[in-house]
Formats: structure tokens, C-alpha cells, sequence
């Protein structure tokens, strides 16, 4: 029986390390493909826009042209929905802090083609801010925002070009170490075949970055903003929020907006 008993256990946990290592797309990506609404709910006039990737994706995506907007904003969203489920973020840079809004949906995520993956997700922003600059907006004009998943797409493409500053809110310095502390009794860090390594794109960037971070984060441990703030180069701000992973922002509203009202004008270009 006590044999018996110990073979169940190592065929599960076996098991477990199989579904971790060859099904882990399913524990990183979560679309949606409901449309849940449209900028017009936030009072926000938008256009539909396509962007056409490296390798012929079509992707979805809101182009927002603010009058005499101050800059101009790359939204990269988390892991979960489509863009349809962040008006919120849409309201806060259009609106409250008057710039020019760019935010698309990966491949596989609302009405984007093909099915997302990491290397995708490159060519996926590479896409958006290839759409920014056939606008007539100069690189040096760019901000790059990314929250959660969203973090080490946005830095990834900061670090490849040089735009005005770079973003980064609830997200984690890579993928094999969150999912070690998720997973703590898995060798989940060399199971882990989907890197996102934004610690190392951070340490690679050549603008302004801001870290926003809350302690009290229920999925990415506020160490995680802590780390990426050590690792990120001058000129670098951090920001302590309050709220989960998911309402920090909006929790934390009354700071959130002036911080970032006063990192764009000390850095962003006019």
C-alpha cells in the first residue's frame, strides 16, 4: 500500500511538471474575445485601427488623437481580456493626462489573428509602434506604458529604440522567477520555456523610467518593482500604490495621476 501510495504521488507531481512545461501557455495567456465596450463609454473619440505584424498578423487596435495633446502613449496591457476591459487606463492617459493613446490587443487576444505567444508579442508591439511612427510622431515623443504582461513587452521595444520615457506598473523582473514563487515546490524556473525577462530589457533601455508598484499586489510580490526599479538606469522614479493587482491604480487615483502628470512633463518631450 505504502508503494502503491508513493507511485500516485510521483505520477502526479510528474504530471504536474509535464502540464507546467509543455501546457504553460495556458497559465501565461488568458484572452477574451467578448467585446465588453468602446472608448465612447469613457467619453473618449477613438478610431479602429489595423496594424500588420512582421509576419502577417493582423492585429486590433484604438488610435486616439487628442487636440494638443502633450505626448503620446504605447499601451501594452496585461495577460487576461482584450483591450475592451481597459477604458480605465484609456481615461487616465486621454483624458486626465491629455496624450495621444495607442493601445492594441496581442495575436489571439479580441479580434487580433493568430494565437499569442512570447516571441509574437514582440513582433506584436514592434507592429504598434511601427503604426506610431508612420503618424508623424518622432520616436523621442513616444511613452511606453506596460502593466503586468504588458511590463516586459513594453520594455522590450523600449530597449530597442529610444522613446521618451518607459512605463512599467504591476509587473515582474521575469517569468521563470515569478512562476518559482508561484510554483515553489516545482522547479518551475527550468521548466519555464516562456522567458519574459524584463529585468534584462530594463537594464537595456536608454530613457526615463517610472516603477509602479503596490504592496499589497495579490499576484506579483511588490520585490518584483523593488528589483526592476534596482535594476533600471537613471533617471528612474519609483511609485508605492495601494490597491490589488487589478484596482491599484484606481485605489490609489489621487497620487497615481499627479506622479504621473509630473513624470511626463519633467521628462517627456513637448
Amino acid at each position: 500500500m505504502l508503494w502503491l501510495a508513493l507511485m500516485t504521488v510521483v505520477g502526479f507531481y510528474l504530471t504536474v511538471l509535464a502540464l507546467l512545461f509543455f501546457a504553460q501557455e495556458q497559465f501565461v495567456y488568458f484572452p477574451t474575445m467578448d467585446i465588453d465596450g468602446t472608448p465612447k463609454e469613457v467619453g473618449v473619440d477613438y478610431r479602429e485601427v489595423q496594424l500588420i505584424t512582421r509576419d502577417q498578423i493582423t492585429l486590433w487596435a484604438w488610435w486616439i488623437e487628442v487636440p494638443y495633446a502633450r505626448n503620446t502613449v504605447l499601451i501594452c496591457h496585461g495577460n487576461a481580456g482584450n483591450i475592451t476591459h481597459r477604458l480605465g487606463k484609456i481615461e487616465v492617459f486621454s483624458k486626465k493626462l491629455h496624450c495621444n493613446t495607442l493601445i492594441f490587443d496581442y495575436r489571439g487576444y479580441g479580434r487580433s489573428k493568430g494565437s499569442p505567444s512570447e516571441h509574437g508579442t514582440y513582433r506584436d508591439v514592434a507592429a504598434a509602434w511601427q503604426f506610431l511612427i508612420t503618424q508623424g510622431i518622432p520616436q523621442e515623443k513616444i511613452i511606453v506604458m506596460g502593466r503586468s504582461l504588458g511590463g516586459p513587452i513594453a520594455a522590450y521595444i523600449a530597449s530597442q529604440h529610444k522613446p521618451a520615457a518607459l512605463i512599467l506598473e504591476s509587473t515582474f523582473t521575469s517569468l521563470p522567477d515569478l512562476a518559482q514563487e508561484v510554483y515553489p515546490y516545482f522547479p518551475s524556473r527550468f521548466l519555464t520555456r516562456i522567458g519574459y525577462p524584463t529585468k534584462k530589457y530594463l537594464a537595456q533601455v536608454k530613457c526615463p523610467v517610472l516603477i509602479v508598484h503596490s504592496k499589497d499586489d495579490d499576484v506579483i510580490p511588490f520585490h518584483h518593482g523593488q528589483e526592476l526599479f534596482e535594476s533600471a538606469p537613471e533617471p528612474k522614479e519609483f511609485l508605492e500604490i495601494k490597491g490589488n493587482h487589478n484596482d491599484g491604480y484606481l485605489v490609489s487615483e489621487e497620487v497615481y495621476i499627479p506622479k504621473l502628470e509630473k513624470f511626463l512633463a519633467k521628462y517627456a518631450a513637448k
